[in-house]
Order: structure tokens, then sequence, then C-alpha cells
């Protein structure tokens, strides 16, 4: 380090005492076992998320939230500001790359059994930052005001319209009237850029501060071997290893958070980036057509993919089903299913219960991918 160097870290440290403030960093492990490689996608979610941010600010520089100058702002962006395609296509790729990370590192820890206690909290503020991440594909999808926005953002708000008692108040407040309009290009880009970006950075913020207080998950059959060394290291550190020895228990292995897994990480980093970089080029985000509120819907108007699971279970779902609209039940079974997942960590309560959830998990997994495949080929 130069003398410079030197003295900006001197000075640094006698006012805020670096080394306290990095102990935690240079002390952190992270347990090596044969499913560590899932301890990956939470940072590879977080990385998607920066580039998110930072690719939003960009494009905040030229975009107009208006009904007469969205459409031709992100056409400038587009057709006009050097590199603004790329831009845009990083912000689209990583927005979907972001949400696919954040449904697998979801299954990853339903299959890890990472909701476990003391993680009741983490696993909550991880679904609701999931949630989340589909509300910013939701309201950012109508931005670029095209056909297939308005007409697709016209049918998402519709469905919640028909929640008995309060759906017509929701689709009111989603539109900012009754119909999709320029209120509803201004209330959706106020939702993506203010209101979104500032929830989820505080729930992001208690998310990651769990992490770091509570460390990261081991499978239940280590746990028991975990937490007899930590017994012993506090108890008897000088007999620990004769202990674990004479006992049976094979010792947990852990690498150092820094530079081990944090070196490995920013592979899977690079990784990442590459994969986006290829996506973004090769397959530029389309503009499509200006969208005209007085023109009919188009044929085969579908959500994006995150959602189509949910838009294509309600249309098979019959139009009444006994004294109940079939998409109303449809609706309220998807909401039940969310609150259901938000309380995965309070329905554990043993073995049975367990094999009960990761089976659950593993059905679920195979009907949104399942779903999902059949929206797309159905016609």
């Amino acid at each position: 380090m130069s003398a410079w160097g030197t003295r900006i870290h001197d000075w640094i440290d006698e006012r805020i005492d670096l080394a306290e403030l990095t102990h935690h960093l240079r002390t952190k492990t992270v347990p090596v076992h044969y499913y560590s490689i899932w301890y990956y996608l939470g940072g590879l979610t977080l990385l998607l998320f920066g580039i998110q941010v930072c690719t939003g600010i960009l494009l905040l520089l030229y975009y107009r939230p208006g009904a007469n100058e969205a459409y031709e702002s992100v056409q400038y962006i587009t057709t006009q500001v050097k590199f603004g395609w790329l831009v845009r296509s990083v912000h689209s790729w990583s927005a979907n790359l972001m949400i696919l990370m954040a449904f697998a590192h979801m299954f990853s820890v339903i299959f890890l059994k990472a909701y476990r206690k003391p993680r009741e909290l983490t696993w909550l503020s991880g679904v609701v930052l999931l949630f989340l991440a589909m509300g910013f594909g939701f309201s950012g999808y109508l931005l670029p005001w095209n056909t297939l926005a308005f007409f697709a953002t016209k049918v998402g708000t519709e469905i919640p319209g028909q929640v008995p008692i309060v759906g017509k108040w929701i689709m009111i407040f989603l539109r900012g009237g009754e119909d999709v309009t320029g209120a509803t290009l201004s209330r959706f880009f106020g939702f993506h850029v203010a209101v979104l970006p500032g929830i989820a950075t505080a729930i992001l913020g208690i998310h990651l501060a769990l992490v770091q207080r509570l460390g990261m998950s081991v499978p239940p059959g280590m746990e028991s071997a975990g937490h007899t060394m930590k017994y012993l290291d506090k108890q008897h550190p000088e007999a620990k290893d004769e202990w674990l020895e004479k006992a049976g228990v094979e010792k947990p292995k852990e690498m150092r958070f820094f530079p081990n897994f944090f070196l490995r990480e920013l592979i899977g980093w690079y990784a990442m980036l590459g994969v986006l970089g290829v996506l973004a080029s090769l397959f530029p985000w389309e503009l499509g057509v200006k969208a005209d509120p007085f023109l009919p819907a188009p044929a085969g108007i579908r959500p994006e993919w995150y959602f189509m699971f949910m838009f294509q279970t309600l249309k098979l779902i019959p139009a009444k089903v006994f004294f109940l609209d079939g998409e109303v039940l449809g609706i309220l079974a998807f909401g039940a299913a969310g609150l259901v997942l938000a309380l995965v960590p309070f329905l554990h309560r043993g073995r049975r219960s367990q094999l009960i959830i990761t089976g659950a998990a593993i059905l679920a997994l195979a009907y949104i991918g399942g779903m999902t495949f059949y929206g797309y080929l159905a016609k």
C-alpha cells in the first residue's frame, strides 16, 4: 500500500475502528457439504438486483412516464442513445433471471430445510422479497406502453378485481381509475421506481442482516454434529477431537467466507454476467407496437412466464364451481397458497411434517413448470 493509502487507512481506522467492523467478515465460515452449490443462488439473486438498480437508473435518465411520451422515449433509448438498446436488454433479461434465481433460491431453502428455527424471520423476509420481485416485473411490464404490455396489464389488473368485497377497490387503486390509461402508466412508474425499490431495499437489508447474524443453515443430518462442535468449543476445547473420534461423529467441514467462499461466488457472478451479456446481445428485447386503447386486444395475449402458471390455471377453471365463480375460486386458492408458503417454518413440527413440506414443494415445482410449459403450448 502506498504512503497515501496507508495514511487514509489509518485516518479512517482511527475514527471507526476498521478491525472491529471487519472482524465478522474475517471469522465467518460457510458449511461445506454435497449441497453447498445451492448457497450461491442467493448471491446471484443479489447480483441481478444490483444490475436492475444500475440499469434502471440509466434508463431513468431518458424515460418519460406519459401515455404520449413513454413509447417514444423507449424508442429513442433503443435507436438513438449509444448502447441504449443494450442497457434496456440487460435490464429486461436481468429482471427475468432475477425472478428465476429467486424461485430457485426459495426451493433450495425448502429442500435444505433452512427455514427451521431460528431462521423463521429470514424465510419470511425472503418470501416477501420474492413477491416484491414479481411486483417489479408486473409494474415494469407496462412502462414501454406497447400493445402487448397494455392489454396484458388490462387483463392482469382485472384478475384482482374479482376478489370479493375489496376486489373493485384494488383494481381502481392499481389502475388509478376504472380503465387502463395514462394515469395507470404514471402509477405503475411510481410503484416501479419509488415504492417497490424503497420497500425492497429495507426488506433486503433485514434479510441480509439476518443471514449474517444466523449464518448459513446446514442439512438436518449435519446439524447435531454442528451443535456438538459448538458446545465442545465452549466447554471442552482441549478434548474436542478426542470426543468426536470416540463418539463416531463426523467433523463438519467449513470454509472461510472471505476469501474462499467469496472468490467462488465471484466466479458464479462472472458466469451470470456472461449469460446475461449473451442473452442481451443476441436476443435484444423487442419494443413492439405502440399501444392504442381503441383497438381490440390482439390474439394470444399472455403474461410474463412467472405469471403463466397462474394465468393458465385461471383459464382452465370452469366458470362456476358449485356456487362460486371459478376465477374467484382460483384467486382465493393462489392467495391461500401464498399464505401457506409464508407460514412454512411454523408448519414444521418434526420429521413427518418435514417430509410433507418437501413433497408439497416438489409437487408445486412440477405444477409451476408443467402449467408454464402448457401455457406456452396452448393456443
